[in-house]
């Protein structure tokens, strides 16, 4: 589906196609594709029909687009399992962001694939398959939020959700070419959401275009008394692109890019096409975020996993994924002590932040350093797996808002992106045309590109099968 959200609900303005014709357009691409890795449940195609017949307003922001949502999140009438059968349930209603999103017009598809209990950057880790990459085949999908971006790449659905703790929401969106919008904590309702670290989740949007992200967040932003995490944070109007806008760099030698040229490259040439649209560009110590994502690797936050599970842990181990396990049983062991001495270093990094920002209006990095194929992932999964959050982990812990956006696509076929991240109030003050953190030069090449964007299809597979573990049962820092 190269159409995007603003297109779709154009069209059904018009007449030109009814939201009837678009779901059924999504299911039949479902099925030529043929991934059955991306989706672990489908919901009955003649019952979405039959919601998208019943839409009679055409006003409604989401009038008729198809949307996916990730495995984590409750849709009523399908299993939530968090890619783990035996922790899987019917939920009773939806959660919060489901019914905005139904309110607003959008018909839900499906539930996608992740990495299980959205532990992992890769994509890599569930009993459901590996999702394949729509832009090279042999390289990792991303996670934890893997079926919902590889769904919106793939063209399968203009729209999708995902969760974003450590970068689940950004990752992916660079590895399948397209735009991933992690919001403020707090600034989209998590209830109905399995948490992975209750204080850090959000829960995120895939999309096409920036403009197709936004709206969505249009619809489901707001505070929600069924989630004690839930803040009033209104969004305000969009802006114009500022005359002045002083763009926070990395100082000299601070990245890492792993050896990767062609990476480092692609940051570089984005850094100059901010230049051309008239951003200064000022640089900042990213030491002190470095710190911050150490606290995530070495800190009591994996205790907030293990309390999602530390029952299932108990009664069925072995149910489990071994990389997950092994992670979330780590959660047992910090302190009152240790958990209150990370939390007095967290607040004073965020006033070091906090002064960052204070001389700039946003950040920008690369989205991840580089890019890892499947094979070279489960050959060396932990420490492929915590080099794709360089640049990820730190952003929840410091309570920051931004977008992953495409910058580049390398002569090797794999993608570049870079994002840069936001104090709270960024989704309500910076512009379309900046789109918080593109590199791109505007929304009018985001848009080109997606316009272009062709997927493959899939040759027929069998129906996927549970899969052994081929992890490594070394665990540290691989707990996204």
């Amino acid at each position: 589906m190269t159409e995007t959200v603003a297109a779709i609900v154009a069209a059904h303005r018009t007449k030109t196609m009814t939201p009837a014709q678009t779901v059924a357009r999504s299911y039949q691409r479902i099925r030529e594709h043929n991934d059955p890795a991306i989706f672990i449940s489908l919901r009955d195609e003649q019952e979405a029909l039959a919601e998208a017949a019943r839409l009679t307003d055409p006003t409604l922001p989401l009038y008729g687009v198809p949307v996916a949502v990730k495995d984590n999140i409750d849709v009523a009438g399908l299993p939530t399992t968090a890619a783990c059968p035996a922790f899987s349930y019917l939920p009773a209603k939806d959660s919060t962001v489901v019914a905005r999103l139904r309110a607003a017009g959008a018909i839900i598809i499906g539930k996608t694939n992740l990495d299980q209990f959205a532990t992992g950057l890769v994509g890599v880790r569930s009993p459901y398959g590996i999702p394949k990459n729509p832009v090279r085949g042999d390289l990792v999908p991303g996670g934890s939020s893997s079926g919902s971006a590889v769904a919106v790449s793939a063209g399968l659905v203009p729209l999708s959700l995902g969760t974003d703790t450590a970068g689940s929401g950004r990752v992916p969106a660079m590895l399948n070419n397209i735009v991933g919008l992690k919001p403020s904590l707090g600034l989209i309702s998590n209830a109905g959401l399995v948490p992975a670290c209750r204080t850090l989740d959000c829960i995120s949007v895939f999309s096409l275009t920036v403009d197709d992200a936004l709206a969505a967040l249009a619809v489901m932003a707001g505070p929600d008394d069924a989630d004690p995490f839930s803040r009033d944070r209104p969004l305000g109007p969009l802006a114009a692109f500022p005359a002045k806008l002083k763009l926070g760099i990395p100082k000299s030698g601070q990245l890492i890019f792993f050896g990767d040229r062609e990476a480092e490259t692609a940051y570089g040439a984005a850094l100059t096409r901010w230049q051309a649209l008239g951003a200064e560009l000022v640089e900042f110590d990213l030491e002190p975020f470095y710190e911050t994502a150490r606290l995530l690797y070495e800190g009591p936050w994996v205790a907030e996993r293990y309390l999602v599970i530390r029952d299932l842990l108990a009664s069925s181990p072995d149910a489990i994924h071994p990389v997950t396990r092994e992670i979330t049983i780590g959660g047992a062991r910090p302190t009152a002590a240790d958990t209150f001495a990370a939390l007095y270093r967290l607040q004073a990094l965020r006033r070091v932040a906090a002064r960052t920002f204070a001389q700039l209006d946003a950040i920008v990095l690369p989205t991840a350093p580089t890019v890892y194929s499947t094979a070279d992932v489960l050959a060396n999964p932990i420490e492929l797996n915590s080099r794709l959050g360089t640049y990820t982990n730190f952003v929840n812990l410091l309570d920051l808002c931004g977008l992953a956006l495409p910058a580049a696509m390398r002569p090797d076929a794999r993608r570049s992106a870079s994002r840069c991240w936001r104090r709270p109030a960024a989704m309500r003050s910076l512009p379309a045309s900046a789109a918080c953190s593109t590199p791109t030069p505007d929304l009018r090449l985001a848009r080109r590109r997606c316009r272009n964007h062709r997927s493959p299809r899939s040759p027929r597979r069998p129906p996927p099968t549970r899969s052994r573990s081929r992890w490594s049962a070394r665990i540290s820092p691989a707990w996204r």
